[in-house]
């Protein structure tokens, strides 16, 4: 992982320490706060610590230009800020994939090597902390933002708990609370407790477990495993990248609220939804909304005709698919979705004007819809886990005609698969009352209960633990 754990955990109560200590004065808490989470990030590769530091001027002084100017060099000193952004996310993640694709092509055509194939290393937690870097130079072109203080820009780009993977927190949500004093009396140690314990069982139990007994084991050769075997790997692929990717944002939710500071939901139960549209507002809520908002509403959205709207909403998701790694397998991931997202948006004109409900009503025809739009995003999840377009071929080879035994699909296996996809129906209200109980103990029971739920996640969970898949995008 980026930080061993006890290592990180020694980190955090120094961090937590010294922060509540410093709260009072704002300039040395910020100071503070920049340098742990530099030394944080650091950690990884301390030469990067100047992208970060770059992405932070840019990002400051851009949006300082941008409040300063009028008309025509207002727009100009927005595009120049997020090209600069734009050109260092493109030149750490794309430059090796666009060099040797055209590397591939002029062999192809007999052209020999007109350029110098170039690997760069993919700078962790780029991708996020670049689209946050880049909502806040266009949310005060916008006038949603009024430019912040140097030093708060640094604070907002570079807050440890979202620095690596998520989520996505706004200029508009988070800088206002970095402004502001802090109550140590008003934090929500419960529900933040709380996070951490489930984040924490998400990954080191349930994801972890799946990774080793069922997913990677297939995916590495689908050729020696059956059809069933198969099955539940991408069945287990989807709990899997669920578990750990929303087990990632609990612990980064929990760890903020330890410290004051709310960051906004990121999942919201998306193997529940009843198509893709309705995935995609469940899943990834912070991306989902950036590509919205800061991509598809400016090229368009929904206005004009049928055409403009569905080529909107194929260029957001390619690109979106783009954004999590550059590999054809993600584009066509991408493009999966979009080519879903059209038909979905098609059936629902078709429903309204019939005179019904845009999405299904009725218990059974729900329950058919989160059926089958789970079905359809395993079989995209394919296309993300996949290394090459032949894996994914293998796989669905093998799904359909690889009849045999399958020792790997044990009773443990199916139970984790049937628990995570399980837990997407939970009521909120079941989720509500465990804090409220919880709350309501005494501190010594409190810590009892945690200090149990810690003590079963580390029997439970592997003695090696995988690092998050996100921290690679």
């Amino acid at each position: 992982m980026l930080f061993p754990t006890i290592d990180f955990a020694i980190f955090f109560a120094v961090v937590y320490t010294v922060q509540w200590l410093l709260n009072p004065y704002a300039g040395p808490w910020k100071a503070f706060m920049v340098a742990a989470s530099y030394f944080f990030y650091a950690w990884w590769n301390p030469r990067f610590v100047v992208l970060l530091a770059a992405a932070t001027v840019i990002s400051a002084v851009g949006g300082h230009l941008v409040h300063t100017f009028e008309g025509r060099n207002k727009r100009i000193a927005m595009w120049c800020s997020v090209s600069l952004l734009l050109g260092l996310l493109g030149w750490f993640k794309y430059v090796g994939f666009l060099t040797v694709n055209i590397d591939n092509v002029c062999h192809a055509i007999g052209l020999g090597n007109p350029l110098p194939l170039i690997q760069v290393t993919l700078p962790i937690g780029i991708s996020f902390f670049t689209f946050m870097a880049i909502s806040y130079v266009v949310d005060i072109y916008r006038g949603n933002l009024r430019p912040a203080r140097g030093i708060d820009v640094a604070v907002y780009l570079s807050f440890f708990p979202h620095l690596i993977a998520g989520p996505i927190v706004r200029g508009t949500e988070l800088i206002p609370q970095i402004r502001k004093m802090r109550n140590p009396s008003d934090v929500h140690y419960v529900e933040a407790f709380w996070l951490i314990a489930a984040g924490l069982a998400k990954k080191v139990v349930l994801s972890s477990y799946l990774s080793s007994a069922i997913v990677d084991p297939v995916f590495a050769d689908p050729r020696q495993h059956s059809a069933i075997e198969v099955l539940f790997a991408i069945w287990g692929y989807a709990v899997q990248i669920y578990a750990d990717f929303s087990g990632y944002t609990d612990i980064a939710i929990g760890i903020a609220l330890l410290m004051g500071f709310r960051f906004p939901v990121n999942f919201r139960r998306p193997y529940s939804a009843v198509s893709l549209q309705d995935f995609w507002r469940r899943w990834h809520i912070t991306l989902s909304n950036w590509l919205r908002d800061y991509l598809y509403i400016p090229l368009g959205g929904n206005r004009g005709s049928d055409a403009k709207v569905y080529r909107n909403i194929m260029i957001t998701m390619i690109l979106g698919g783009l954004w999590h790694g550059a590999a054809w397998t993600f584009v066509i991931w991408g493009a999966y979705h979009g080519i879903g997202q059209v038909i979905g948006h098609r059936r629902r004109e078709f429903r309204i004007a019939r005179g019904l409900a845009a999405e299904p009503t009725g218990t059974w025809r729900v329950a058919w819809a989160r059926f089958v739009t789970f079905q359809v995003v395993c079989l995209g999840w394919l296309f993300f886990r996949a290394t090459s377009l032949g894996g994914v071929w293998e796989m669905l080879s093998r799904l359909v005609g690889g009849w045999g035994p399958s020792p790997l699909v044990t009773p443990v296996v199916i139970l984790a698969v049937a628990a995570g996809i399980a837990s997407q129906y939970l009521p909120d209200r079941w989720l509500a009352r465990i804090l409220d109980f919880f709350g309501d103990l005494r501190p010594v029971f409190q810590g009892g209960i945690l200090g149990g739920v810690l003590l079963a996640i580390t029997t439970l969970g592997p003695a090696g633990v995988a690092p998050f898949i996100y921290f690679r995008f």
